[in-house]
């Protein structure tokens, strides 16, 4: 088993997460159990996801969870895109945490190619 808390790509995961707590808090009540709900799943995801990667047995198992990581990434980014356009995200918050997703995509992205090799 892997250790999960020496990959880079996990802490970003978990920075993301957290920002993404942070970020949403402002965003309108009618959203709690919308855009809010959908963009603090996918954030959860990406850390959770490599968090069980790493607990499996098999490379296979480890690349496919890190392969489900980097899907709730990038769903991240379009919701990041999609509550800065609705004006429910400032233009500071949505480029800090695309900043953080774009890095850790490039991280996650690599580690994913290194697996399949």
């Amino acid at each position: 088993m892997r250790d999960h808390t020496k990959l880079r790509a996990f802490e970003l995961a978990d920075q993301i997460a957290l920002e993404t707590y942070h970020a949403t808090k402002s965003f309108p009540k009618e959203e709690q159990f919308g855009l809010v709900s959908q963009m603090r799943r996918a954030a959860v995801s990406v850390p959770s996801n490599i968090v069980e990667g790493c607990a499996r047995e098999s490379q296979n198992e480890y690349a496919r969870f890190l392969e489900i990581a980097y899907a709730s990434l990038r769903e991240l980014g379009y919701q990041l895109s999609l509550s800065t356009r609705l004006e429910f995200l400032d233009t500071g918050n949505n480029e800090q945490l695309s900043k953080l997703c774009g890095e850790c995509e490039k991280v996650l992205g690599a580690l994913l190619r290194s697996q399949r090799k």
